[in-house]
């Protein structure tokens, strides 16, 4: 059996990238207790029902279930003692993926040109992921999380001890250090003179070894956009500041002896300030999107407008439901949308095609009940120009 899969950014747009027969399957699941039981039952009845959309594609039932196989194959007594909130299934053409998630999710199967990932967004927008960098000068971790959990995320060859750091490094007796960080939101350079332990020459070792971690997150974080927040001890905090290059380093900081806590409780800590980071941000998103409202061709809650802004890469924030679907199909070549009540074949939802449009293009994406969000609407986008 493959184990399951770490939903990374870059996992994700894996995902939103496959054009090709698209098997997405969502189901609720129960860590304990009596309902465990019927788990089972559930999934052969999406299977069953995905191997049903299959056949009204044309597939003949042999095929379908050969097709379906890996996921099939999933279906063992201790494949079920062993799960979060939500079970996630993508199965195409050379691609298997299954995720054991931290939402709960409502059933769904959809058989596609595309997976369906809308249900995913608040993993990656507003409720919040992130990733959590514990400091110290003995132990270097670093988390990826959400507002329900953190996962520990391999950092590589990355050195974790400031004494594996600078163990072939031979620093002069004499240092003097002018840094230029390049994170202007940094602030002001740090400026080290002397020698000794617990004087600034101790300070400029430290200085070297946060410069060797910053590599390695950077590394670890290729290609991500998600805010980053440390925790460690408070003087630690603004020699990181200064040898960071990542350029979603957050203001806000978790000061915190890090090697002292649990990693639920660090967790705990950064999502106490994460969560209203991320209030903040829609808040913004939010009032942006009022106050460009009146100004034509710079915000828009009409659906035809919005898909088509973000095919073409101009949604900087879109606002899209949950628990909503918009059938239809969109035509780059004549840039004409068709919409429809019930799905035909080849339809695609048109808020998940927005939303993964919005995303790869390097928007952000806002997801909640269609009563929560700006002027009511199923779709709603701010634009760059």
């Amino acid at each position: 059996m493959n184990a399951p899969t770490l939903l990374s950014h870059a996992e994700l747009k894996t995902l939103m990238e496959c054009e090709d027969t698209c098997v997405s399957i969502y189901l609720p699941v129960h860590k304990a207790g009596p309902p465990v039981r019927q788990d089972p039952i559930r999934f052969k009845n999406l299977i069953s029902d995905a191997i049903g959309q299959l056949e009204r594609r044309g597939w003949r039932h042999s095929d379908a279930e050969d097709f379906l196989a890996p996921a099939m194959e999933l279906d063992k007594p201790e494949f079920w003692r062993h799960q979060n909130e939500g079970l996630v299934i993508f199965v195409a053409p050379n691609l298997f993926r299954y995720y054991r998630l931290p939402l709960y999710f409502e059933e769904l199967v959809s058989v596609g040109d595309r997976f369906h990932v809308k249900p995913l967004m608040p993993l990656f927008t507003h409720n919040g992921r992130f990733y959590i960098l514990a400091l110290s000068q003995h132990q270097i971790k670093l988390f990826q999380a959400s507002r329900y959990q953190s996962n520990e995320v391999d950092i590589g060859d990355t050195p974790t001890s400031l004494e594996e750091a600078l163990q072939y490094d031979q620093p002069e007796e004499q240092v003097q250090m002018h840094t230029g960080n390049p994170n202007p939101a940094a602030g002001k350079s740090l400026i080290f003179h002397g020698h000794g332990v617990g004087t600034t020459a101790d300070k400029g070792g430290i200085w070297r070894f946060f410069q060797k971690v910053d590599a390695g997150i950077r590394k670890a974080l290729d290609g991500e956009n998600a805010p980053l927040i440390m925790a460690g001890v408070e003087y630690l905090l603004p020699i990181y500041r200064d040898a960071n290059s990542y350029p979603h380093l957050i203001e806000e900081c978790v000061t915190v002896n890090s090697e002292i806590l649990t990693p639920k409780e660090l967790h705990d800590k950064a999502w106490n300030v994460m969560s209203q980071y991320f209030k903040v941000d829609r808040e913004k998103a939010t009032n942006r999107y009022h106050e460009l409202a009146g100004n034509d061709g710079q915000a828009s809650r009409n659906m035809e407008e919005v898909i088509k802004a973000a095919y073409y890469q101009r949604v900087d924030s879109l606002f899209v439901a949950t628990g909503e679907k918009q059938w239809g199909q969109f035509n780059p070549e004549s840039n004409t949308i068709e919409l429809h009540r019930e799905p035909d074949p080849h339809d695609v939802d048109l808020l998940d095609f927005a939303a993964i449009q919005t995303f790869l293009n390097g928007g952000t994406v806002y997801t909640d009940k269609p009563e929560n969000l700006p002027d009511r609407a199923l779709l709603a986008a701010t634009f760059r120009y």
